[in-house]
């Protein structure tokens, strides 16, 4: 559409200017349609088309509403207004939208965010703001706004506990923060007493007491599905997809081969979890036939094309940029698309035509690259494997599937996978393998067993194809000059080094570290602490001195990882970062239309932060979650013992990881013995004043459950074992101020029995 000059329409002498047009439709009565406007002004002829833009680009900017044919001046906003800053916005020119805008009104206005340093409410993306509204002295309205308060957003519902009674019932609410309310008996729908339910709150009668109405009922408390959804709704994690959305998903065609190239002839596999519904990287290595690259290799790594389906500005777009990532919970997946095109269209089943984002690399026989090249292909994967299934066959265990691909498939894999680990060796990421717990559930949805699945080269192998081709990514569209949003993960801060180089020294463990700190410093402590029995104690600090990957279109590097450019590109199902990676290499490389867009690029910042803002939130829900579940495994167990290690040192008390299930519990320092436990940070202890007894993170202690609060998934211990004993006035120096300190309550108890002292903090 062509743009209407804004201050030289002189150029078209017949053609009114933007603001006669709407002084007309505000003053003029019955300038109702186009046709209206086109008569009044007098339009003919040549005039007709620019004249109609005209009126596409008011409409288009917000100051024109349209109603079928009917069109009409938008309302303004008031002089002090609610907007809701986009989540995505740059936060160097903040911009709000009208929170109650109503749709009748055509376009909500855009309205420019003033601040700067001296400003009082400095607002960011995604806040709610009450603003002071400027709408300039044309007649056209320029809208400015000045923030006055920062405004808490309301939730979008709410959900609870029904507890039935003569007039209804009560819902308790799951959030402690929010109170009960009233539910009538006609509005209980199918909800039982005990049952957890969504409802929607609607305010009632001359004292506008809150209501509830039952939406749906989520279920049994004690089962994983409406434990899951708790976090959903809690942290307002969006589940349900819009129709628009689902019915682009249902429209989608299969891509054909038309615009890429036939890899089909290529025997690339997928290796995923047992359990996987989506396989989204498929994997194939050949030795390389080249007689300059002896013992090297030729790697293919096909990632599903899901900007083929998702395109930009669709409603599909705009849902999964608004989740950000998928969420993954033990029985259930809140996924980023909608399964049509996450487990149909873009999961690289096995015999069926896939198309992919895809990377030729080749590496030499120590795994050095050579060369890489990324392709948009049409293939087709030739066999779906678990880690656990590759792992035997590569072990002599082949089964019926594996069999007929071992000599030709597998064993390539692995020879290329062996000089990549070489290569790997040598650059020296971060070695910090913690393992992981998974929760196995009965038929109904109950916790059955926890486990802790062992590490394999299958899961390794993959890992390194990944990275190898998430660096590949960075590296092409650096050196095409494309703007990218990496994965960074910064050097630990200098308070964070130092409190980890005091821990260390509390233990006759050294840091050595110059300016310029590596992951290999790190490495070399852990390697003196595994031998020296005190893995436990350092792996968790080390953890904690380090800081959280993100999101950026600024490359500072990826630390963990130790390498200078690294980009997510391999998982553009369940993360909107690979599918904006995908995106500028299809523009950067000239694959399609369907790219990344000049007004994308601009708004990469906003993007980052709300990436990184959604996967932290999933790894909140992931977390509480699983810490509900345990809660609710352990709920009949309350007076027994358990073995566990000391996670965390605070002034109220300690944090205890059990080790059979991995459930954390907390043990108020108040109930520590009868002394005063003071805390001393840089030993990461607790340690009594006049016995001298301490105890330190990583410790290994026996505790007993005392109290269980399944929905809150916290869990309270009694510590039953004595401490490790050390001179008392070693801790009582200067900078070991007093006001750590905290006194043991006397309980009438000894540490191997008795009665349960008073409640005490709960794990947050």
């Amino acid at each position: 559409m062509p743009r209407i000059p804004q201050d030289d329409t002189e150029k078209l002498p017949s053609l009114p200017s933007r603001e006669a047009v709407l002084d007309a439709m505000a003053n003029v009565p019955g300038l109702d349609t186009k046709r209206d406007l086109v008569r009044h002004f007098g339009i003919g002829g040549s005039m007709r088309a620019p004249f109609r833009d005209l009126l596409k680009q008011l409409e288009g900017e917000g100051h024109i509403s349209r109603k079928r044919r009917t069109l009409r001046r938008a309302a303004t906003l008031p002089a002090v207004t609610v907007l809701d800053i986009p989540t995505d916005a740059d936060p160097e020119a903040l911009y709000g939208l009208p929170a109650n805008w109503s749709e009748d009104e055509g376009p909500a206005p855009r309205v420019s965010i003033l601040g700067g340093k001296s400003a009082r409410v400095v607002p960011g993306p995604g806040d709610r703001i009450l603003a002071r509204i400027d709408a300039g002295d044309g007649s056209i309205p320029v809208y400015t706004a000045r923030p006055m308060k920062i405004l808490d957003k309301p939730r979008r519902g709410q959900i609870g506990i029904v507890r039935r009674d003569e007039e209804g019932a009560r819902l308790i609410p799951v959030d402690r923060k929010q109170r009960e309310m009233r539910i009538h008996l006609g509005d209980l729908g199918e909800a039982r007493d005990g049952d957890l339910v969504e409802v929607e709150v609607k305010p009632s009668g001359r004292l506008m007491i809150p209501r509830a109405k039952v939406v749906s009922v989520i279920g049994n408390p004690a089962s994983e599905g409406a434990v899951s959804m708790i976090a959903i709704h809690s942290l307002e994690i969006p589940y349900r997809f819009p129709t628009a959305a689902l019915q682009e998903a249902e429209a989608a065609k299969e891509a054909t081969l038309s615009g890429r190239e036939d890899w089909r002839d290529i025997p690339l596999i997928t290796i995923d979890p047992a359990d996987a519904k989506d396989h989204d990287d498929a994997v194939h290595a050949e030795p390389d036939s080249d007689p300059s690259n002896p013992g090297g290799h030729i790697i293919h790594i096909a990632i599903a094309d899901v900007a083929a389906y998702v395109r930009p500005g669709s409603a599909l777009d705009r849902e999964a940029y608004l989740r950000g990532n998928s969420v993954y919970f033990p029985d259930r997946v809140v996924p980023m698309l909608p399964e049509r095109i996450s487990n149909e269209l873009c999961s690289l089943k096995p015999g069926v035509n896939r198309p992919a984002l895809a990377l030729r690399m080749v590496i030499d026989a120590e795994g050095h690259k050579k060369s890489h090249s990324f392709h948009r292909v049409l293939f087709r994967s030739a066999g779906k494997l678990a880690y656990e299934q590759a792992q035997a066959a590569i072990d002599g265990r082949p089964d019926d599937v594996t069999g007929p691909l071992l000599e030709t498939i597998l064993k390539p894999l692995w020879a290329a996978y062996e000089s990549m680990k070489r290569a790997r060796t040598r650059r020296g990421p971060l070695d910090l393998d913690l393992p992981e717990r998974k929760i196995i559930l009965d038929a109904n949805g109950m916790v059955s067993d926890i486990r802790v699945p062992e590490r394999l080269d299958a899961h390794r192998l993959i890992e390194e194809m990944m990275i190898a081709a998430n660096v590949a990514a960075a590296e092409t569209l650096e050196k095409h000059r494309s703007p990218l949003v990496y994965r960074v993960h910064d050097v630990p801060s200098e308070e964070k080094l130092l409190a980890l180089r005091e821990f260390l020294g509390s233990l006759e463990l050294s840091f050595q570290a110059g300016d310029a700190v590596r992951p290999e410093h790190f490495n070399r402590v852990l390697a003196k602490a595994e031998a020296g029995g005190k893995s436990h104690q350092v792996s968790e600090m080390v953890l904690r001195s380090q800081a959280q990957a993100e999101y950026s279109p600024e490359n500072y590097g990826h630390f963990g990882l130790n390498l200078d450019r690294y980009a997510h590109f391999t998982s553009p199902i369940r993360r909107y970062a690979d599918l904006i990676v995908h995106r500028a290499l299809i523009s950067a490389l000239g694959f399609g239309s369907d790219g990344l867009r000049e007004e994308d690029e601009s708004r990469l910042v906003g993007i980052a932060q709300h990436i990184s803002a959604t996967e932290r939130r999933a790894m909140s829900a992931e977390r509480e979650t699983v810490d509900r579940l345990m809660a609710h495994f352990l709920a009949g167990q309350i007076g027994a013992r358990f073995t566990g290690r000391i996670a965390g040192v605070t002034r109220a008390g300690l944090f205890v990881r059990l080790s059979d299930t991995g459930a954390d519990g907390f043990i108020p320092a108040s109930t520590i013995g009868e002394d005063y436990y003071r805390h001393v940070e840089e030993e990461q202890a607790l340690v009594g004043d006049r016995t001298g007894e301490m105890f330190r993170l990583g410790d290994t202690v026996t505790v007993r459950l005392l109290e269980v609060a399944p929905l809150a998934g916290a869990l309270r211990f009694e510590l039953l074992s004595e401490g490790t004993r050390v001179n008392p006035s070693n801790f009582k120096r200067a900078g070991r101020s007093p006001s750590r300190t905290y006194k043991g309550r006397p309980t009438g108890r000894t540490r191997s029995g008795g009665k349960a002292p008073p409640s005490g903090r709960r794990k947050k």
